[in-house]
């Protein structure tokens, strides 16, 4: 078994929760979807943001920058104050959520093919994107304010386009679905227990831009990532350990499962109604949105060589504030059900439903010596996932070695208790769908 296979499984246990998590509560005439193809059929193009060398390229020769001028082809990338390289830092997390995506039967297309050689201009990449007709585009970047180390400044955003977009095509896409897209996103990773950007004046985890290229020249949903920000000495130990990157691994998979579970209507898609001819006895349920005050503006950094903070910045971002109510997994009641305007076929029989937010669903997965950002380890919807972040240690134990007779005495020691933990994640999920008993 190889180190691939190993994340490739671990990867393959959360999107199985996933798919289980995303299914209704209610009876349905549908098979539920069985592990391995709960993707199958769609393409997902990654661009983990520049590469590992020019390799006799000229980063300085101008491309199209969407907006009728021009931009470097193409830039080095971040550093930390420590030598983290942010290619890599993109790389290694890409191929987490790579392997996550096709233990799921998606297609996976990627920008540039090794951490080692050249990857393209930015533009070049944008017309990859284009020409796989992708479902969805995710390009995956570290963000730095500073050459040295800028411990104020912390956080994630996703980078959203000011519109208009000269392009028409271009323009009703991002301000459609890849908004879409980009809101799905920041609420995959805030529920992964990721912070917000407290700078750059991001609101709630999105900031508005009007001069980043991959947004501007793409033609299918986009959603441009700024993970973190190296200059931080907290945000680089996260983005750089083995950990860390799996945390944001599963908010990466958990914002595109978001997305391609249900389109550009969340709320419609993760309420679903049982067939007339199968009453059912769920209760009703509320579901109170959650709702975050933005903070102020940051100002924006001075422009430093390498992020994407610092690349030309032509425009001020945007201060308008984006939508800030998250969906939100929900809770069991008897009160009167949720005035969510939906609609559903008159039959003579009863039926109600609970409503299932998308995606993983995963409470908070806090690093060592880390509080969970939501309270209980069960979460908001009474899932027992603790399983899942238990076997996090194991997984980054078995992606730390390359020798073939350590891994074997892992799995031998720890792999049946990791099984096990799966295991209780996946049955606490069945008790959840089916009002706590088991559907026999």
């Amino acid at each position: 078994m190889t180190k691939k296979d190993l994340r490739v499984a671990g990867l393959t246990c959360l999107a199985l929760a996933a798919s289980l998590i995303a299914m209704p509560t209610t009876a349905s005439a549908d098979p539920a979807p069985t592990q391995g193809n709960s993707l199958v059929g769609k393409t997902i193009f990654l661009d983990p943001g520049h590469q590992g060398s020019a390799a006799g390229n000229d980063m300085n020769k101008p491309v199209p920058d969407g907006r009728g001028g021009t931009k470097p082809c193409q830039t080095s990338g971040a550093t930390s104050p420590d030598g983290i390289a942010e290619h890599t830092v993109n790389w290694d997390i890409t191929q987490l959520v790579k392997a996550g995506l096709e233990s799921q039967g998606a297609k996976v297309v990627l920008s540039r093919q090794d951490d080692t050689g050249w990857g393209g201009c930015i533009d070049e990449r944008a017309n990859a994107a284009n020409a796989s007709d992708a479902d969805v585009a995710v390009n995956i970047h570290a963000d730095s304010t500073s050459p040295g180390t800028d411990a104020a400044k912390s956080g994630f955003h996703i980078i959203v386009p000011e519109l208009p977009i000269p392009d028409a095509t271009v323009n009703e896409v991002q301000s459609g679905p890849g908004r879409k897209a980009a809101e799905q996103m920041r609420d995959a990773f805030k529920a992964a227990g990721l912070v917000p950007a407290n700078y750059a004046g991001a609101q709630d985890g999105l900031q508005t831009r009007a001069d980043v290229a991959a947004v501007n020249l793409t033609k299918v949903p986009d959603v441009f990532a700024e993970l973190g920000n190296l200059s931080n000495p907290t945000d680089a130990a996260t983005l750089s350990s083995k950990d860390g990157q799996l945390k944001y691994a599963i908010g990466l998979v958990d914002g595109i499962l978001r997305f391609l579970l249900t389109g550009s209507n969340p709320a419609a898609a993760s309420t679903t109604t049982a067939p007339t001819t199968v009453p059912t006895t769920t209760a009703p349920s509320t579901t109170a949105p959650s709702t975050t005050t933005p903070s102020a503006p940051a100002s924006p950094p001075a422009p430093v060589a390498g992020g994407q903070n610092q690349a030309q910045k032509t425009t001020t971002p945007s201060t308008t504030t984006p939508s800030t109510t998250t969906p939100s997994r929900s809770t069991a009641s008897t009160s009167t059900p949720p005035a969510s305007g939906r609609t559903t076929t008159p039959s003579t029989k009863a039926t109600t439903t609970t409503p299932v937010a998308p995606g993983l669903g995963l409470p908070s997965l806090p690093l060592d010596n880390q509080t969970p950002a939501t309270p209980g380890a069960t979460g908001e919807s009474g899932l027992d996932l603790t399983g899942l972040q238990s076997i996090l240690p194991l997984l980054s134990e078995l992606s730390d070695t390359k020798d073939p007779k350590v891994i074997e005495g892992l799995l031998s020691s720890e792999g049946n208790d990791a099984s096990s933990q799966v295991l209780k994640a996946m049955l606490s999920v069945i008790y959840q769908m089916f009002g706590g008993k088991l559907p026999i």
